[in-house]
Protein backbone atom coordinates (compact mmCIF):
# COMPACT_ATOMS: atom_id res chain seq x y z
CA UNK A 1 0.00 0.00 0.00
CA UNK A 2 1.37 3.36 -1.08
CA UNK A 3 0.59 6.56 0.81
CA UNK A 4 0.41 9.92 -0.97
CA UNK A 5 2.81 12.23 0.86
CA UNK A 6 2.14 15.96 0.44
CA UNK A 7 4.89 18.30 -0.64
CA UNK A 8 6.56 20.73 1.71
CA UNK A 9 9.98 21.50 3.07
CA UNK A 10 12.22 19.82 5.60
CA UNK A 11 15.40 20.89 7.37
CA UNK A 12 18.08 18.21 7.52
CA UNK A 13 21.04 18.30 9.88
CA UNK A 14 24.29 16.43 10.39
CA UNK A 15 25.85 16.21 13.85
CA UNK A 16 29.28 15.26 12.51
CA UNK A 17 29.69 18.41 10.41
CA UNK A 18 27.23 20.56 12.41
CA UNK A 19 25.56 21.54 9.13
CA UNK A 20 21.88 22.03 8.46
CA UNK A 21 20.10 22.61 5.17
CA UNK A 22 16.50 23.01 4.02
CA UNK A 23 15.08 21.05 1.09
CA UNK A 24 11.82 21.60 -0.81
CA UNK A 25 9.98 18.32 -1.38
CA UNK A 26 7.41 17.72 -4.12
CA UNK A 27 4.47 15.34 -3.54
CA UNK A 28 5.34 11.64 -3.91
CA UNK A 29 4.19 8.15 -2.95
CA UNK A 30 5.74 6.15 -0.12
CA UNK A 31 4.99 2.61 1.04
CA UNK A 32 3.06 2.39 4.29
CA UNK A 33 5.42 -0.36 5.51
CA UNK A 34 9.02 -1.40 5.00
CA UNK A 35 9.30 -3.95 2.19
CA UNK A 36 8.57 -7.44 3.53
CA UNK A 37 10.50 -10.66 2.97
CA UNK A 38 7.52 -12.16 1.14
CA UNK A 39 7.23 -9.25 -1.29
CA UNK A 40 10.97 -9.22 -1.90
CA UNK A 41 11.09 -12.95 -2.63
CA UNK A 42 8.03 -12.77 -4.91
CA UNK A 43 9.94 -10.49 -7.29
CA UNK A 44 13.57 -11.46 -6.71
CA UNK A 45 12.88 -15.20 -6.37
CA UNK A 46 14.69 -15.48 -3.05
CA UNK A 47 15.63 -13.42 -0.01
CA UNK A 48 19.26 -12.64 0.85
CA UNK A 49 18.77 -14.13 4.33
CA UNK A 50 17.39 -17.60 3.71
CA UNK A 51 17.73 -18.80 7.29
CA UNK A 52 14.66 -17.18 8.82
CA UNK A 53 10.96 -17.71 8.18
CA UNK A 54 8.30 -15.01 8.34
CA UNK A 55 6.94 -13.32 5.25
CA UNK A 56 5.72 -10.28 7.21
CA UNK A 57 9.16 -9.57 8.59
CA UNK A 58 10.96 -6.69 6.91
CA UNK A 59 13.22 -7.67 4.03
CA UNK A 60 16.65 -7.29 5.62
CA UNK A 61 20.23 -8.16 4.78
CA UNK A 62 19.50 -6.29 1.55
CA UNK A 63 22.29 -4.13 0.13
CA UNK A 64 21.68 -0.77 -1.51
CA UNK A 65 22.44 -2.41 -4.85
CA UNK A 66 19.97 -5.19 -4.09
CA UNK A 67 17.41 -2.49 -3.33
CA UNK A 68 17.76 -0.51 -6.56
CA UNK A 69 17.73 -3.71 -8.64
CA UNK A 70 14.58 -4.80 -6.83
CA UNK A 71 12.95 -1.43 -7.58
CA UNK A 72 13.62 -1.84 -11.30
CA UNK A 73 12.46 -5.46 -11.35
CA UNK A 74 9.19 -4.58 -9.63
CA UNK A 75 8.64 -1.65 -11.99
CA UNK A 76 9.05 -3.88 -15.04
CA UNK A 77 6.77 -6.50 -13.48
CA UNK A 78 4.02 -3.88 -13.09
CA UNK A 79 4.52 -2.21 -16.48
CA UNK A 80 6.09 0.95 -15.07
CA UNK A 81 9.13 2.84 -16.32
CA UNK A 82 12.22 1.80 -14.31
CA UNK A 83 13.63 4.67 -12.25
CA UNK A 84 17.27 3.58 -12.49
CA UNK A 85 19.62 3.13 -15.45
CA UNK A 86 21.64 0.05 -14.55
CA UNK A 87 22.81 -0.76 -18.08
CA UNK A 88 26.45 0.11 -17.44
CA UNK A 89 26.77 -1.48 -14.01
CA UNK A 90 28.21 -4.88 -13.23
CA UNK A 91 25.86 -7.82 -12.75
CA UNK A 92 27.60 -8.96 -9.57
CA UNK A 93 26.14 -7.66 -6.33
CA UNK A 94 29.52 -7.40 -4.62
CA UNK A 95 32.15 -4.69 -4.90
CA UNK A 96 30.07 -2.49 -7.19
CA UNK A 97 30.91 1.21 -7.18
CA UNK A 98 29.73 2.06 -10.70
CA UNK A 99 27.78 5.28 -11.23
CA UNK A 100 24.02 4.96 -11.51
CA UNK A 101 21.51 7.34 -13.08
CA UNK A 102 18.06 8.07 -11.66
CA UNK A 103 15.32 9.30 -13.98
CA UNK A 104 13.12 11.52 -11.78
CA UNK A 105 10.40 11.54 -14.44
CA UNK A 106 10.01 7.74 -14.40
CA UNK A 107 6.87 6.44 -12.67
CA UNK A 108 8.53 3.24 -11.44
CA UNK A 109 9.54 2.27 -7.94
CA UNK A 110 12.60 3.79 -6.31
CA UNK A 111 14.21 4.57 -3.00
CA UNK A 112 13.16 7.80 -1.28
CA UNK A 113 15.60 10.65 -1.13
CA UNK A 114 16.88 11.48 2.30
CA UNK A 115 14.75 14.64 2.37
CA UNK A 116 11.65 12.70 1.33
CA UNK A 117 12.32 10.13 4.04
CA UNK A 118 12.62 12.67 6.86
CA UNK A 119 9.67 14.73 5.60
CA UNK A 120 7.53 11.58 5.64
CA UNK A 121 8.83 10.43 8.99
CA UNK A 122 8.02 13.72 10.68
CA UNK A 123 4.56 13.88 9.08
CA UNK A 124 4.10 17.48 10.12
CA UNK A 125 5.40 16.98 13.67
CA UNK A 126 8.24 19.07 15.06
CA UNK A 127 9.86 16.89 17.73
CA UNK A 128 12.54 14.20 17.44
CA UNK A 129 9.82 11.53 17.06
CA UNK A 130 6.19 11.46 15.93
CA UNK A 131 5.06 9.79 19.16
CA UNK A 132 6.26 8.01 22.34
CA UNK A 133 9.11 5.71 21.32
CA UNK A 134 7.71 2.46 22.74
CA UNK A 135 4.39 3.08 20.99
CA UNK A 136 5.86 3.69 17.53
CA UNK A 137 9.13 1.75 17.26
CA UNK A 138 10.91 -1.54 17.90
CA UNK A 139 14.26 -0.65 19.46
CA UNK A 140 16.74 -2.32 21.79
CA UNK A 141 14.67 -1.50 24.85
CA UNK A 142 11.51 -3.33 23.71
CA UNK A 143 12.39 -5.58 20.76
CA UNK A 144 13.84 -8.51 22.69
CA UNK A 145 16.85 -7.93 20.43
CA UNK A 146 15.12 -9.39 17.37
CA UNK A 147 13.37 -8.16 14.27
CA UNK A 148 9.55 -7.88 14.26
CA UNK A 149 6.79 -8.07 11.68
CA UNK A 150 5.93 -4.80 9.99
CA UNK A 151 2.98 -2.76 11.24
CA UNK A 152 3.20 -3.86 14.87
CA UNK A 153 3.61 -0.36 16.27
CA UNK A 154 1.51 2.78 15.94
CA UNK A 155 1.76 4.65 12.60
CA UNK A 156 2.66 8.29 12.24
CA UNK A 157 -0.04 10.92 11.44
CA UNK A 158 0.23 10.17 7.70
CA UNK A 159 -0.37 6.44 8.10
CA UNK A 160 3.27 5.31 7.74
CA UNK A 161 4.41 2.43 9.97
CA UNK A 162 7.87 1.62 11.33
CA UNK A 163 9.47 4.83 10.13
CA UNK A 164 11.54 4.55 13.29
CA UNK A 165 12.98 1.31 14.62
CA UNK A 166 12.79 -2.29 13.35
CA UNK A 167 15.13 -1.83 10.35
CA UNK A 168 17.22 1.03 9.01
CA UNK A 169 16.07 2.06 5.53
CA UNK A 170 18.25 2.81 2.51
CA UNK A 171 17.86 6.22 0.86
CA UNK A 172 18.97 7.26 -2.61
CA UNK A 173 21.50 9.85 -1.49
CA UNK A 174 25.25 9.66 -1.18
CA UNK A 175 26.21 10.48 2.41
CA UNK A 176 29.23 12.74 1.84
CA UNK A 177 31.04 11.76 -1.37
CA UNK A 178 34.07 13.94 -0.75
CA UNK A 179 34.79 12.09 2.49
CA UNK A 180 33.03 8.71 2.19
CA UNK A 181 32.93 8.12 -1.56
CA UNK A 182 30.07 5.82 -2.57
CA UNK A 183 28.58 5.39 0.92
CA UNK A 184 24.80 5.81 0.92
CA UNK A 185 22.44 7.22 3.55
CA UNK A 186 20.49 5.04 5.99
CA UNK A 187 17.63 6.37 8.10
CA UNK A 188 15.27 5.36 10.91
CA UNK A 189 17.14 3.24 13.44
CA UNK A 190 16.73 -0.47 14.00
CA UNK A 191 15.66 -3.16 16.47
CA UNK A 192 19.13 -3.32 18.05
CA UNK A 193 19.61 0.44 18.42
CA UNK A 194 19.43 2.49 21.59
CA UNK A 195 16.70 5.12 21.83
CA UNK A 196 18.93 7.98 20.68
CA UNK A 197 19.36 6.38 17.25
CA UNK A 198 15.59 6.15 16.69
CA UNK A 199 14.95 9.80 15.89
CA UNK A 200 13.75 11.51 12.73
CA UNK A 201 16.99 13.44 12.25
CA UNK A 202 19.55 10.67 12.80
CA UNK A 203 21.73 9.85 9.78
CA UNK A 204 23.78 6.70 9.26
CA UNK A 205 26.02 5.77 6.33
CA UNK A 206 27.25 2.53 4.82
CA UNK A 207 28.81 1.08 1.70
CA UNK A 208 26.19 0.18 -0.92
CA UNK A 209 27.22 -3.50 -0.84
CA UNK A 210 26.51 -3.86 2.90
CA UNK A 211 24.12 -6.65 3.87
CA UNK A 212 23.23 -6.76 7.56
CA UNK A 213 20.23 -7.96 9.54
CA UNK A 214 18.99 -4.55 10.69
CA UNK A 215 18.95 -2.85 7.26
CA UNK A 216 16.03 -2.93 4.82
CA UNK A 217 14.17 -0.58 2.50
CA UNK A 218 10.90 1.22 1.85
CA UNK A 219 9.58 1.84 -1.65
CA UNK A 220 8.81 5.26 -3.11
CA UNK A 221 7.36 6.39 -6.41
CA UNK A 222 7.03 9.69 -8.21
CA UNK A 223 3.43 10.51 -9.18
CA UNK A 224 2.44 10.08 -12.81
CA UNK A 225 2.77 13.35 -14.76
Amino acid sequence: MMITVPGGHVTLSDRRTERSWTVEVAPYLLAAYPLTRADYAQVAGTHPDSGQDGGRLPAHSVSWWDAVRYCNALSLREGLAPAYDLADTADAADCVDDPIAWDPDADGYRLPTEAEWEHACRAGTAGPRYGPLDDIAWHRGNSGERIHEVGGRRPNPWGLYDMLGNVWEWCWDLYDPEVYGSYRVLRGGGWFDEHWSCRASVRRRSHPTLRIEDVGLRLARSPRP
